[in-house]
């Protein structure tokens, strides 16, 4: 039996994004999306679509709207996380986030690959998961890529870009982001 495009999507092979049936799971999303970014302001309301829209998520995770993602799913959050406003998680492959994490705002979170080859773009895509570890700090701006794990305690500086991993206890900054200095965790 052939795998639909999702199916492939979490398995991170090779799809197509444009298929109808994950479009139809991004509308779905997107109607979600809206509620949450006009919602009053740390509301029971506006807690209980974060839920709906991140469910394998702390019941805790605090998004700050406007907040945008592919899928919502494919976020995994443990407790007391926080992403302030204008975040951007495409999550069609798994995002973690360790608890206690801070996201400022403005933060890009990118699972998703497109081949070099522009007649290959136009075929497929394929996915990498994103893993940020516990206590981290990661500063406005910053844009972590597909593929990319980020140490407990360590702190991305604003408008890094992180194109590898990251090791625990680390202040990172700058384009490409390498790291600096080393903390005392």
């Amino acid at each position: 039996m052939m795998k639909t495009e999702e199916e492939k999507m979490l398995a991170g092979e090779p799809f197509d994004a444009h298929g109808p049936e994950l479009i139809a799971v991004r509308k779905k999303v997107k109607r979600i999306l809206h509620r949450l970014n006009i919602s009053e302001y740390h509301s029971d309301t506006m807690q209980a679509i974060i839920n709906e829209l991140c469910p394998n998520a702390a019941p805790d995770l605090y998004l700050e709207p406007p907040f945008y993602c592919d899928y919502g799913t494919r976020i995994h959050a443990d407790e007391h996380v926080f992403v302030n406003f204008g975040c951007t998680f495409l999550d069609g492959g798994k995002i973690t986030i360790g608890a206690h994490t801070l996201i400022a705002p403005g933060v890009h979170i990118y699972t998703a690959r497109h081949p070099l080859e522009a007649a290959a773009r136009l075929q497929w895509e394929d996915v990498l998961p994103v893993v940020i570890g516990t206590q981290c700090w990661i500063g406005g701006q910053a844009t972590i890529c597909p593929g990319v794990s980020i140490g407990d305690r360590s702190v991305i500086g604003a408008g890094a870009v992180v194109v590898k991993d990251i090791p625990p206890d680390c202040l990172a900054v700058g384009n490409p982001a390498r790291v600096v200095k080393r903390l005392n965790g």
